[in-house]
């Protein structure tokens, strides 16, 4: 599995079916230096040196199965990213 935001991989992942809840992260989960909540409810999580190191992406099937993609807007640039079903159909499958 990986899924491009922002031009980075994020190659793990981990998919909460009763929360509809998705965490994806570039390579093993590791603690944030910063936390951004995007005006989409979802959160991005920087390193200290403010490389995107995971996402978690709230009712990401339903948004899914409402939109047909999932929109990530954050604070600061880039501005915008979008995932169609294809790039995330995998990873909302629970383990």
């Amino acid at each position: 599995m990986s899924i491009v935001i922002f031009g980075v991989t994020l190659d793990q992942g981990h998919y909460d079916a009763e929360g509809d809840v998705l965490y994806l992260s570039v390579g093993r989960p590791q603690p944030a230096a910063e936390s951004y909540e995007t005006p989409e409810g979802h959160v991005l999580r920087y390193n200290a040196s403010g490389a995107l190191i995971g996402a978690t992406l709230v009712g990401a099937k339903a948004i899914l199965e409402r939109e047909g993609s999932i929109t990530i807007t954050p604070v600061a640039p880039p501005s915008e990213a979008r995932l169609d079903s294809t790039a995330v159909e995998d990873a909302l499958t629970p383990a």
